[in-house]
């Protein structure tokens, strides 16, 4: 434990400890505009439908935007992309906020909407990424990579349980319409404090990435190195989950809803996710012998076994434990997902990596919900668990086939260990 703090300190030394709060709170918009969208919308125009379009045209324009803002940053820099995309999906949030209470049709606030997911500023995977190269410049090994990495997860985790209170704190106290107005405020004051951070320039605003793991690389590279394809294994494996966040959801808000108790959902889904981010600080203690493919591997197989009792819950009693322990297997998934990713991607192409992967989680969740909830509605709370089960086990089967892959595509580390060893 005095290992993993030691390791902590200097991951945050990295940076300084003004870069961690400005990143998370300029990424706590992304988790709050999802569900102030739908309450909002739901409230002025008092249809669920309505709502529902609006919330999905928001995913999936992140869905989309995401990997092409992360592609930007590779090649222009972060700083440029960052203030014009904060500033922008600020304009496009607030644009939403009034367009709502003004009662616009269907169609606008769709269009809307969709324009706002396009352009969240992707601050947490480009965070993860200036983080991983101001490691990677200070000479770091793979293990404090890892923690850098985990640390950067559980940001995100924690980003993803206060939002979505916020909103709810909001809804209740005033109006949804307040939250989005507070998500607007921090993404154009902590986007643009993000943007203009001096670590800014840890990254090289080309394909030739300014980090040491490429320090040894010839000058001469072309513009876009190809994409190995473990990677695509990874991106679907980080889908799934987002499908299993997305059937986790529908089925505890039908459950809550069949016991009379709908307040209690968010409070369950609240604590999966704090279980989720002490899960994810936790992986500092894993020993640096246990490889990455190893990681994901153990990982689909906790996400398959903790998540089987969902499918037998019946009482508030037994959902609260069951949920808790299954987000003891989130961050380990998520986390070692952007480790393997981290290794094997081109450096040129790493914050469309990461942002890739966030997206993918936004997308998987976002045709979840949708699906599970009919499935909820139709057939009860155990048909939308199904669901979450499914796509473990479908992770568990991209897990096990892909770590050969992994091994032969793993780019070498300049001052790492040998080839197909471990973090």
């Amino acid at each position: 434990m005095i290992a993993a703090t030691a390791t902590y300190r200097r991951v945050m030394a990295l940076s300084g400890p003004v870069l961690p709060v400005i990143s998370f709170l300029g990424r706590l918009p992304t988790a709050m505009c999802q569900l102030g969208s739908l309450l909002l919308v739901a409230q002025t125009s008092g249809s669920l439908a309505t709502a529902g379009l609006v919330g999905g045209a928001l995913a999936a324009g992140q869905t989309v935007g995401g990997p092409l803002l992360g592609r930007l940053a590779d090649r222009h820099g972060q700083r440029t992309v960052v203030l014009a995309a904060c500033w922008f999906d600020a304009f496009a949030v607030a644009a939403l906020v009034a367009a709502a209470l003004a009662r616009a049709g269907t169609l606008p606030l769709a269009l809307i909407g969709l324009l706002a997911g396009a352009a969240v500023p992707q601050i947490g995977p480009l965070a993860r990424t200036r983080l991983v190269a101001l490691a990677h410049r200070a000479g770091a090994d793979d293990r404090m990579i890892n923690t850098a990495l985990s640390f950067e997860g559980t940001l995100d985790e924690t980003s993803f349980v206060l939002g979505p209170a916020l909103v709810g704190l909001s809804a209740t106290m005033a109006h949804p319409a307040a939250a989005l107005a507070l998500a607007a405020l921090l993404l154009a004051v902590c986007g643009s404090a993000f943007a203009l951070h001096p670590t800014a320039t840890a990254l090289h605003p080309t394909a030739g990435v300014a980090d040491g793991r490429r320090a040894k690389a010839p000058a001469a590279r072309p513009a876009r190195a190809r994409m190995p394809r473990a990677v695509h294994a990874m991106r679907a494996s980080m889908a799934l989950q987002g499908v299993i966040f997305g059937a986790c959801q529908a089925g505890i808000t039908a459950l809550t809803e069949r016991l009379h108790q709908p307040a209690q959902a968010g409070l369950v889904y609240a604590a999966m996710g704090v279980m989720s981010a002490v899960a994810g600080l936790s992986l500092a203690l894993v020993p640096a012998r246990i490889t990455l493919p190893t990681r994901w591997r153990a990982a689909a197989v906790a996400l398959v076994v903790l998540s089987v009792p969902l499918l037998f819950v019946r009482s508030l009693g037994a959902l609260y434990p069951v949920v808790v322990v299954l987000g003891v297997a989130f961050a380990p998934h998520l986390i070692t997902l952007f480790g393997l990713t981290e290794r094997l991607v081109p450096a040129g192409r790493l914050a469309e990596s990461m942002a890739f992967l966030t997206s993918a989680v936004v997308g998987g969740q976002a045709l979840a919900l949708a699906a599970a909830g009919r499935l909820a509605e139709a057939h009860g709370p155990s048909a939308a668990f199904a669901v979450a089960v499914g796509a473990a086990v479908l992770i568990l089967c991209l897990a096990l086939g892909a770590p050969a892959r992994q091994r032969a595509a793993a780019p070498t580390p300049a001052a790492a260990t040998p080839a197909g060893s471990g973090r």
